[in-house]
């Protein structure tokens, strides 16, 4: 049977992680929430299952995983239940752990980047924080993307098996997702990002590879990889970028 993907169905959002890890190695796997409700998809179909009156494992939010019965929520959760699976991890239980460690802080990041467009309250509008937000944001570009990024470009550097990949030798599922983090901050703070090639060049040179991987550019060219807009969680908002000379 196929993976099941539940996620919002007009975002890249936390589920755009998992489905490049299942892009990468060709899964078999339904996006649920974009299919037709005829075929019992659509939104209905996830919020039937947030909504389950007696089960014990419903998830608080999505994106979470259907494998036959069972049921993964959180994106680090997921991806560590996969990569094995998919051929995206080491096999050593100890190497999954540490590798989990790395999509953790990644999770941290996604947050930190959220909440410099809801820094108030996520069932408030952008528009009704917009001050509070541009406080944030120069926050974040100032001190968060350097903390972060310099984490990471450190860890590629000091991999000892060579900075073409961030854990070990091969792919791992962290490295498509630090693919993601490149592309999103570079979406949601163009000026602020221009020069992350300088500033960071493994990080810089994994992202590139991981495009030119070939089910990753199929992926990228196909329909079911949903561009950028401003209801996920990279957002394009100028006010809060800066200008970098």
């Amino acid at each position: 049977m196929p993976y099941e993907l539940y996620y919002w169905d007009g975002i890249q959002g936390r589920g755009e992680f998992v489905r490049l890890a299942l892009e990468e190695a060709g899964a078999d796997y339904v996006d649920v929430c974009r299919g037709p409700a005829s075929k019992g998809q659509g939104m209905p179909a996830m919020l039937a299952i947030m909504d389950g009156k007696s089960e014990f494992d419903i998830p608080f939010a999505p994106p979470f995983l259907k494998d036959g019965e069972l049921i993964l929520p959180h994106v680090a959760n997921i991806l560590m239940y996969l990569g094995p699976r998919l051929g995206l991890a080491p096999g050593d239980e100890g190497q999954r752990h540490v590798l989990n460690g790395l999509q953790l802080t990644i999770t941290d990041l996604v947050a930190e980047v959220h909440d410099t467009h809801h820094p108030i309250a996520t069932s408030k509008y952008y528009e009704d924080q917009k001050q509070e937000a541009k406080a944030r944001a120069a926050e974040f570009i100032e001190n968060r993307i350097p903390k972060f990024l310099g984490y990471f470009e450190r860890t590629l550097r000091q991999n000892s098996d060579g900075a073409s990949h961030i854990f070990g030798g091969e792919l791992t599922y962290v490295d498509l997702s630090l693919f993601q983090v490149y592309e999103g901050l570079r979406y949601a703070f163009p000026r602020a990002t221009a020069h992350l090639d300088r500033q960071y060049p493994h990080l810089t040179a994994l992202h590139a590879a991981v495009m030119k991987r070939p089910n990753i550019a199929r992926y990228l060219q196909s329909d079911r990889r949903i561009p950028f807009n401003e209801d996920g969680i990279f957002r394009r908002y100028p006010e809060l970028d800066r200008d970098v000379a």
